[in-house]
């Protein structure tokens, strides 16, 4: 089974290859991009197409690779143990299971969705080298191995805070979700807007591209901030005339705050106000 897209994710021709590809080579996929690209939600639309079950594993800054597999909780054991619990002499009632054990006993192949691998410590994607590899870990408390029943798809995405190690880049097929084009975009928007005015979707492009080439902009708009941009200028019912007739020397769009996300972006576009408002005096 290929992964084509769904009616509710564009997928460009690509993305679809890459998916197919690392499907294939059964290696995980690493998707990096923009944030707000759609690189997690190509995992649910990727398991809601194939039918399959999505386990997500969230990681933070403080995350360390051991707890995807499991964590013994020692603590509990002994409190247990002093209060004279029966349960106390199996060990196995102390273990919790991580996510890739979740994923490695599911009866049918699930996908495992890495999110935002670059925020743990540089060592956390070598610390999971052997088991994305090998498909299968070791649990010393209970002298067990977990082998996967069924090899799971792996998607990790990445949002570029941090280098990953080489060892673990050479044990992924890459793909890089560029930036939407114009008619990309429009098509992206009209799933969520079947029905959006095409004069007033066409205006609001307008702003948003023009708003992304301001030089020196530190945070760009994505297409999640598109969709919500638009969301709000038609609950509004903003007419496209005031974003086709908006005046040049006002350089903030109306409800910009959907669009520009930190006072330093907003204090730019201010400042090239000024700047076109002495240029037409």
């Amino acid at each position: 089974m290929k992964f084509e897209g769904t009616q509710s994710y564009v997928a460009t021709d690509d993305l679809k290859l890459a998916v197919n590809a690392a499907i294939t080579l059964e290696r995980p996929l690493l998707i990096k991009g923009e944030p707000g690209t759609g690189k997690t939600m190509l995992a649910e639309q990727l398991a809601e197409s194939m039918g399959a079950k999505l386990i997500t594993w969230h990681i933070k800054s403080t995350t360390k690779a051991h707890q995807g597999l499991y964590e013994y909780d020692a603590v509990s054991r002994l409190r247990d143990s002093q209060l004279g619990v029966d349960k106390v002499h199996d060990v196995a009632n102390y273990i919790k299971k991580g996510k890739l054990w979740e994923a490695f006993e599911s009866e049918e192949r699930a996908i495992l969705l890495i999110d935002e691998i670059d925020k743990a410590d540089i060592e956390f994607p070598n610390d999971l080298l052997q088991e994305l590899d090998k498909m299968e870990f070791y649990v010393y408390e209970t002298n067990q191995t977990i082998k996967a029943k069924q090899r799971p798809i792996i998607i990790i995405t990445s949002n570029n805070e941090k280098e990953l190690p080489d060892a673990f880049l050479r044990r992924c097929f890459f793909h890089y979700i560029a930036f939407p084009d114009r008619e990309t975009m429009k098509k992206i928007v009209e799933v969520h807007f079947p029905k959006i005015e095409q004069t007033l979707l066409s205006e609001a492009m307008d702003i948003f591209f023009d708003v992304r080439k301001v030089p020196g902009i530190k945070k760009k708009p994505s297409t999640s901030e598109l969709v919500d941009w638009l969301k709000l200028l038609m609950a509004d019912q903003i007419p496209e005339a005031v974003l086709r007739d908006r005046d040049p020397t006002k350089a903030i769009p109306p409800l910009y705050g959907a669009l520009v996300k930190n006072e330093q972006d907003v204090q730019l576009l201010e400042r090239l106000a000024f700047m076109t408002r002495r240029q037409n005096r």
